[in-house]
C-alpha cells in the first residue's frame, strides 16, 4: 500500500519527535525516553489492530479525542494498564501533539481536544516503609565475608543513609564519590538533572570505602560506575531489576530475624524508611523535602502520609518559597505503520 503525503508528514513527525525533540529538549533520561516511545508504539499500534489504519489511510483524524478516549479504554481493558500507566501514556501523546501543533498549526485543534480529555481516576496507595528494626536487621543479612556480599551492604546502607533514589545511586560514578574529604559526601543527579550533594555518615562512608577498593582497587577509574553490573564490568551500571532480587533475597533471610522485613521489599522502601524516620527523629519537613530532590513540598507531604496540622506548621517555617533522517519505509509494500512512524511494533 503506497504511503499518502500526509502520512509520510506525521511519520516524520513522530521520528523527530522521538529521535530529536525529546532528547535535546525534554529529558535525558532513558527511562523517561523509553515512556514517551512506548506510548506512541502502542498508540500506532492500537490504530493498525484496532481501526485498521494503514500507511494509505494514516491522518490527522488518526489522533482525534474519540480514538484516544478509545485507546485509553483499550490499554485498560485489553492490555490491564493501571490508571496510573494510562495517564502516563496519555501524558506522552499529548506532549507528542503539542509538538506536532508547533510544528504544524493545522494540527493546533487534535492538541486542544486531546487536553479535554479527563486523566484515569486513580486512588492514592499507601507507600508502605519499614521499622528501623527491620532495616536493621536487613543490613545484617548479607555475608560480608563474600564480594557480592560487601557490596550489597555497602549499596543498602548508601540507599538507607542518603534516601536517594534508586537510579541516582546505580548512575553514579566514581568521580561523583567525595570521601576524603572534612565532610563525606555524594553528588546525585535527580530528575530533570538536578543536581544535589549528600552528606555521608562514618557508617556509610566506611563501607563505601572498603567496597570501592575491593571492587575497583587502589587507583579506580573515575568514570566508572560505582555500583556495576558483573556482566558488564564498570563500565554498565547495576540494574535495578539486580537490586531488587537481591534485596527480596535478603529480606527472605532477615525475616528468620524480624518479622517486619517485607518478604517483597523493593528499592523505593528503603528510601521511604528513611524519610519516615527522619521525621520520627523531628527532622523539618522542608529539610526531608530537599534531601529527597522534591521539586514540590506537596509532594513530600504525600509521601510522608503527613497530616493537615503538620502540613500546616512545615509550610509555616517557609520564608522562601540522531538520526535526522527517517528511512524510506512507505516505499516497503509489506511494512506496517510502526514500521512507518519508525517507532517499535508493538507486543502482541
Amino acid at each position: 500500500m503506497r504511503a499518502t503525503n500526509e502520512s509520510v508528514v506525521l511519520a516524520r513527525h513522530i521520528n523527530a519527535f522521538l529521535n530529536e525533540y525529546v532528547p535535546s529538549q525534554k529529558t535525558k533520561s532513558a527511562h523517561t525516553l523509553k515512556a514517551y516511545s512506548d506510548a506512541l508504539s502502542l498508540y500506532i499500534g492500537f490504530l493498525e489492530t484496532e481501526k485498521s489504519i494503514n500507511s494509505s489511510n494514516l491522518n490527522g483524524n488518526c489522533f482525534c479525542a474519540a480514538n484516544i478516549e478509545d485507546w485509553l479504554v483499550w490499554l485498560m481493558e485489553s492490555r490491564s494498564c493501571s490508571p496510573e500507566t494510562c495517564n502516563n501514556r496519555l501524558a506522552s501523546l499529548r506532549a507528542f501533539l503539542k509538538y506536532l501543533s508547533s510544528r504544524d498549526v493545522s494540527y493546533l485543534h487534535l492538541s486542544q481536544s486531546a487536553s479535554q480529555i479527563e486523566r484515569r481516576k486513580v486512588y492514592t496507595k499507601k507507600v508502605t516503609g519499614m521499622s528501623k528494626k527491620a532495616v536493621s536487621a536487613l543490613l545484617e543479612a548479607p555475608d560480608s565475608s563474600t564480594k557480592a556480599g560487601r557490596r550489597d551492604i555497602a549499596l543498602m546502607v548508601v540507599m538507607y543513609s542518603t534516601a536517594a533514589r534508586i537510579d541516582e545511586i546505580l548512575s553514579m560514578r566514581i568521580e561523583q564519590l567525595h570521601l576524603d574529604t572534612d565532610k563525606p559526601n555524594i553528588t546525585v543527579i535527580g530528575k530533570r538533572g538536578k543536581i544535589r550533594t549528600l552528606y555521608l555518615l562514618p557508617k556509610a562512608t566506611a563501607h563505601l570505602r572498603a567496597y570501592i577498593k575491593d571492587s575497583h582497587g587502589a587507583t579506580p577509574n573515575p568514570s566508572s560506575f560505582v555500583f556495576y553490573s558483573r556482566n558488564t564490568g564498570p563500565a554498565g551500571k547495576m540494574s535495578q531489576k539486580a537490586v531488587n532480587k537481591q534485596l527480596r533475597k535478603h529480606a527472605q533471610a532477615a525475616r528468620s530475624v524480624c518479622g517486619e522485613v517485607p518478604a517483597e521489599i523493593h528499592a523505593h522502601q528503603l528510601r521511604h524508611a528513611k524519610s519516615s524516620h527522619w521525621l520520627e527523629d523531628g527532622m523539618n519537613i522542608v529539610q526531608i523535602s530537599f534531601l529527597l530532590g522534591h521539586a514540590q513540598l506537596q509532594t513530600t507531604m504525600v509521601y510522608l502520609d503527613i497530616t493537615t496540622e503538620q502540613e500546616a506548621k512545615a509550610l509555616a517555617t517557609l520564608e522562601d518559597e540522531n538520526d535526522k533522517s527517517l528511512t524510506k519505509k512507505w516505499r516497503n509494500a509489506n511494512g506496517s505503520l510502526s514500521m512507518l512512524c519508525g517507532v517499535r511494533a508493538m507486543k502482541r
